[in-house]
């Protein structure tokens, strides 16, 4: 299918807040360096934005901010201001960050781990791990592979969860699958979101963008074309975890997100159709009228339910606190 022009009405089914703010999110985008520009150009982009996403949010969601580093991985540790709960004072959750594995360190993980932490009030840990143009995979997954290895000295494998959007989604199939080569326990819970097991294609690949005003592109943004993956066989599955049935049968209970203008969402529905296949829980939901990675922005209803489902999903799958030891 070809198109040269076409006008497409937002969903009705979208809440008013979204209709307003879709036409300023095309906007914002229009002003976004393309992937070939220069990396510092792009960084500085990126960290303006989620800087003022970060700032709009800690209005909103209260936490406390402390840089660490861990295992020799720069990280920022958010505890939610009124405290961990009784529940969560044992578990733990592991940020990746989106960005194309170019960008989002710092502020980009802020926006993704700052809501989590408050309402979820549990301790999160968004990490800035190593990204392309100067490190290529699988440096990134090395990193997360430190991380989680340290917090198994003080934690149960059931009590870590690690989840991210896009690129981050990506690279938390990329590590559950590290970890799993490794011979390391799994994690008790993972989250995918517009982005997951499998490269960026499907017919979301084309459509997404055309429903974004960009029109169809020429070709899919396949992982091979990202500077961190240069060089590397596309079909490993340390790449693509999606491509091992054997793999996936190992992995944890997974929730995935997306949206129906998300570029991803065909690669997302696709990595929960394979989960499932591979008798693995996995849980899909879908928001309708979203944009790639909408939950960044926190003014939306369908962004606080979002909020609230990755809550609700580490709530009920990381392990339970164990009872004290009685003196």
């Amino acid at each position: 299918m070809t198109a040269t022009s076409v006008a497409i009405p937002y969903s009705q089914f979208a809440s008013s807040e979204a209709r307003t703010f879709f036409p300023k999110m095309l906007a914002a985008g229009a002003k976004a360096p393309p992937l070939s520009a220069p990396i510092e150009r792009s960084r500085g982009f990126y960290d303006r934005l989620n800087s003022d996403r970060a700032a709009r949010m800690r209005k909103r969601y209260p936490v406390t901010i402390q840089h660490q580093t861990i295992a020799g991985v720069g990280a920022d540790v958010l505890l939610p201001a009124q405290g961990v709960s009784a529940a969560n004072r044992h578990r733990v959750l592991i940020n990746l960050h989106g960005g194309a594995f170019l960008w989002g360190a710092g502020s980009g993980g802020l926006v993704e781990a700052i809501p989590i932490a408050s309402l979820g009030r549990i301790r999160v840990i968004t990490l800035d791990y190593r990204q392309g143009p100067e490190y290529r995979f699988p440096t990134a997954s090395e990193d997360v592979e430190a991380v989680y290895r340290t917090l198994l000295e003080t934690h149960r494998p059931g009590e870590i969860g690690i989840y991210g959007c896009s690129a981050g989604g990506i690279l938390t199939g990329e590590a559950v699958a590290r970890f799993i080569a490794d011979k390391l326990p799994v994690p008790g819970a993972i989250g995918t979101f517009c982005g997951s097991l499998v490269t960026m294609a499907g017919d979301s690949a084309y459509v997404g963008p055309l429903l974004n005003g960009h029109g169809v592109p020429a070709a899919s943004l396949d992982l091979a074309m990202l500077p961190y993956f240069a060089g590397v066989d596309a079909s490993d599955p340390m790449v693509q975890p999606g491509l091992s049935p054997a793999l996936l049968k190992q992995f944890p209970p997974t929730l995935l997100i997306t949206g129906t203008r998300d570029m991803a969402m065909s690669s997302v529905v696709h990595s929960q159709a394979l989960l499932a296949q591979a008798g693995v829980e996995a849980e899909l939901h879908v928001w309708e009228g979203m944009w790639h990675s909408f939950f960044s922005d926190p003014e939306l209803p369908e962004s606080r339910q979002a909020y609230r489902t990755i809550v609700a999903f580490f709530e009920r799958h990381l392990a339970p606190p164990q009872e004290e030891a009685r003196p």
